[in-house]
């Protein structure tokens, strides 16, 4: 599997606060939630994000309060993945169960501009832009299959409905 997008970039210790304010709590619609989606911290995201883009992120990506609505708000602006230094761990589980790839990879930060072309390619474990690659850790099968199904209600929904056979 490999994602191709054009880069955004935040920084370190993005909160669920800045990524999703309170005030769109009240909802699961994907695209009230997208619309939401850093509308402090970057006004206008959702409008500049191109279906595949990939969001890059500092340390901490996601610390704060245990907010599903943040990663589905990331994921329904169209971001198909998102790469950084860190993530905090509620987070970094609540996207993979989302079906939201996050991918540690600190040296892909370092040389990947905004706005860049960037490619993550999840079968051989790199990050590619402006002529330089960076690896990272693979996911587990399992994470794989969760992904691959969309998230984890989907995965358990299709496993079950494979056990009734």
């Amino acid at each position: 599997m490999i994602m191709k997008g054009r880069a955004h970039i935040v920084g370190d210790h993005v909160d669920t606060d800045q990524i999703i304010p309170s005030r769109y709590l009240g909802t699961l619609d994907p695209a009230k939630l997208a619309e939401g989606c850093f509308f402090n911290l970057l006004p206008g995201f959702a409008t500049r994000v191109r279906r595949g883009d990939i969001l890059l992120a500092g340390e901490n990506m996601g610390c704060g309060s245990s907010r599903e609505h943040a990663p589905i708000a990331i994921k329904s602006t169209g971001i198909s993945c998102v790469v950084a230094r860190g993530f905090s761990r509620i987070f970094y589980r609540s996207a993979i169960n989302i079906g939201l790839p996050v991918v540690i990879c600190p040296e892909a930060i370092d040389f990947t501009a905004a706005g860049a072309e960037i490619s993550v390619d999840f079968d051989r474990g790199v990050v590619e832009s402006a002529g330089r690659a960076a690896e990272f850790a693979p996911f587990s099968p399992s994470i794989l299959e969760i992904l691959s199904a969309g998230g984890l209600v989907p995965f358990m929904s299709r496993r079950l409905a494979q056990e009734e056979i």
